[in-house]
């Protein structure tokens, strides 16, 4: 994040919050699009009951960093990449356990109070997210020069950091509890690839049909396919603690990141561009 924020100004973020129809329309794709989805793919997949409830989980987290990472390294918009990101993420402290709750008493016919910590969410935003990139705009903002000869090399250096911090996740994941239920349930990958393409492919034209630009479109497109799985991973086993239900989180983290690239890459790469990049 601090290697994205060398890349950004204050004038970015200005355009985002001057013609704020990218950002809530964004917002809207996931805090009600995805988890509504979400609730479909699940009702419909042949699986037990509580990888329903994984599904559901996932579709209602937010946006991970990684995909502030892919639409840099794909050429759209940033800031509002990020700005989707920092606010999706505390309005899920409201937002999810609504959905959790929806899904538990449609799923597993029970109800369970599910509550998420502000402090925490807030911290966590505020140190992955938004104190990073502010030292990299400032970092810009001091050192232009030195900033101009690293930008070349941060294409290639911020995905390799990325993958060896995906790496590590992945097999720390891998042998942990979740292993086994991951192991044994490879056919829950259909309804996480069905979400994965079908929440970016709903968000893409979705957003094109209220006017939002080519550079929006594939953007938005990405902050709904790549969701923050250690965030759903972490719900599932500190707060809920229900056996199998980070199965679904654990696999859509192992493969979402190369598979939300490759869409977005086609999106962007065939998609229709408009002359003029508005909004």
């Amino acid at each position: 994040m601090f290697g994205i924020g060398l890349n950004l100004r204050p004038s970015n973020f200005q355009r985002v919050f001057i013609r704020p129809k990218g950002i809530l329309y964004g917002l809207f794709g996931q805090l009600v699009i995805m988890p509504t989805f979400g609730f479909l793919v699940a009702y419909l997949s042949p699986i037990d009951p509580i990888f329903k409830l994984g599904i559901v989980l996932i579709t209602a987290c937010p946006g991970g960093t990684s995909s502030n990472l892919i639409t840099y390294l794909l050429n759209g918009r940033v800031a509002l990449s990020v700005s989707i990101t920092a606010f999706n993420s505390f309005l899920t402290i409201l937002s999810i356990p609504i959905i959790l709750e929806l899904g538990i008493y449609f799923f597993l016919g029970k109800d369970k109070d599910i509550s998420l910590s502000i402090y925490q969410i807030f911290t966590e935003i505020s140190l992955t997210v938004i104190l990073p990139v502010f030292l990299g705009m400032l970092f810009r903002h001091n050192f232009t020069d030195t900033t101009i000869r690293m930008k070349p090399y941060l294409r290639y250096l911020l995905p390799l950091l990325l993958l060896v911090m995906f790496s590590f996740i992945l097999f720390t994941e891998n042998n942990s509890d979740n292993a086994t239920s991951f192991n044994y349930n490879f056919g829950l990958l259909i309804p996480a690839l069905i979400i994965n393409l079908g929440v970016m492919v709903i968000g893409y034209y979705s957003s094109g049909w209220i006017g939002i630009k080519h550079s929006g479109k594939f953007t938005i497109a990405i902050e709904m396919g790549l969701q923050n799985s250690a965030l759903a991973i972490f719900i599932a086993n500190n707060l809920l603690k229900l056996d199998g239900l980070a199965t679904i989180a654990v696999l859509y983290g192992s493969f979402s990141f190369f598979t939300t690239f490759i869409i977005a890459f086609i999106m962007k790469r065939f998609g229709r561009k408009d002359e003029e990049d508005g909004f």
